[in-house]
């Protein structure tokens, strides 16, 4: 059990750090959408389908195989990393629905709004730059997450304890 969820949480974070990295690259090719508003509408496309169908379930994989792995093993209940990690996957979480899933939808709702006819150009690409500075910082999370799975730092009581003993 113990090496399936570690097997899942790995692929989980290559699906999600890969995810991230390619969005960065998508964005930086995206078009002007008043230069060319059909490439700009096949990018943006590509990348909505990106963040629905690789980096929501490789986030949700990634986090529910962690709370598992916390749950399953009982040395992680104690291991202040194991808590780090819990905290910063929910800031992973929250950041990537509310920052990056969220605007990603609503650019590409838009995009299909102009091409229909139903909406002006000038309502476009107005989030793509906040989005990518987003993605920055969220991959920048996720890394530092890998770095505490394998560093393992002892954070918490052992450290509070020998605190104590050094000021006694």
């Amino acid at each position: 059990m113990r090496k399936a969820l570690k097997f899942c949480h790995t692929l989980g974070g290559v699906g999600l750090l890969g995810t991230l990295i390619t969005l960065i690259i998508v964005l930086a090719l995206l078009p002007d959408p008043l230069q060319d508003i059909h490439g700009y509408a096949a990018l943006t496309e590509l990348i909505d389908r990106l963040a629905r169908w690789v980096l929501l379930p490789s986030l949700a994989l990634t986090l529910v195989s962690g709370l598992l792995s916390i749950g399953a093993v009982t040395a992680f209940h104690s291991a202040g990393w194991a808590w780090l990690k819990l905290a910063t996957g929910i800031v992973m979480f929250e950041g990537t629905l509310l920052a990056v899933q969220g605007p990603i939808q609503r650019e590409a709702k838009l995009t299909r709004q102009f091409l229909n006819g139903d909406l002006e150009s000038s309502a476009l690409a107005g989030s793509f730059d906040t989005i990518s500075y987003s993605i920055v910082v969220l991959g920048s999370v996720a890394v530092a997450n890998v770095v505490l799975g394998i560093w393992r730092p002892r954070l918490g009581r052992r450290r509070a304890l020998s605190a104590q003993v050094a000021e006694e």
